[in-house]
């Protein structure tokens, strides 16, 4: 059973990913929130699994209840949502901690994995505004070679878990890594966590931003 604490200051929105979540059996609503403040407070007494997180909204917005919340260090985690004409919030959020994001238009089926996704520590980026997400992060962080000598964490990786870095950073998932490298999607998975331990990532977001950040990924041309 994952649960879910639904934050939006619109009440008919909140009320419809309500109806939507209890429509199925493996999530649960364990409580709304109209602010960003009251969300911090509700996420701390009821510890979700996962929060779903608006951006806009009066007082504290979703980036910096996001920041609370991430840095907290509860097991909560946050799934952004937003509309095509706020990527900078977006691309702000995911550095305050969030776990992925989605559009408000996405379908039923699609919110529903990306919440069991996010629950699991997986990551969820909206494919319509994944390639602006990455021209976001080109432009503010310099073509840097990534030397493992700059960052000690890039240091602690080995030759294989470097790779796996670089992988995550283009946005391949585990199945396309192990066909990359000829192994198993288990031998892809271990490896993935233990890069995110080193790199202190909470999920394949954080080492994407990461990645980005130390000069391992960059957007590719169309």
């Amino acid at each position: 059973m994952t649960t879910v604490l639904i934050v939006d200051d619109q009440q008919l929105q909140r009320y419809a990913f309500h109806l939507l979540l209890d429509s199925v059996p493996e999530t649960e609503v364990v409580g709304e929130a109209a602010h960003g403040t009251e969300a911090v407070r509700m996420a701390a007494e009821l510890r979700p699994d996962v929060v779903l997180m608006d951006v806009r909204m009066p007082g504290m917005d979703g980036i910096e209840a996001t920041r609370r919340i991430t840095a907290a260090g509860d097991r909560s985690r946050v799934l952004v949502l937003t509309t095509f004409d706020l990527d900078e919030y977006v691309h702000a959020a995911l550095r305050a901690g969030a776990s992925g994001f989605l559009l408000k238009d996405a379908r039923p089926d699609e919110l529903l994995a990306g919440i069991r996704a996010v629950a699991v520590g997986d990551a969820v980026i909206a494919p319509a505004l994944t390639r602006r997400l990455l021209h976001e992060f080109s432009q503010a962080v310099p073509p840097a070679a990534g030397d493992p000598g700059a960052d000690p964490r890039l240091g602690s990786l080995t030759e294989r878990e470097r790779e796996i870095l670089v992988a995550i950073g283009k946005g391949w998932n585990n199945s396309e890594i192990a066909a990359r490298f000829v192994v198993s999607e288990s031998t892809v998975k271990t490896h993935v966590g233990r890069v995110l331990a080193k790199i202190g990532a909470r999920d394949r977001v954080q080492a994407v931003i990461f990645a980005y950040d130390h000069g391992l990924a960059r957007p590719h041309p169309d």
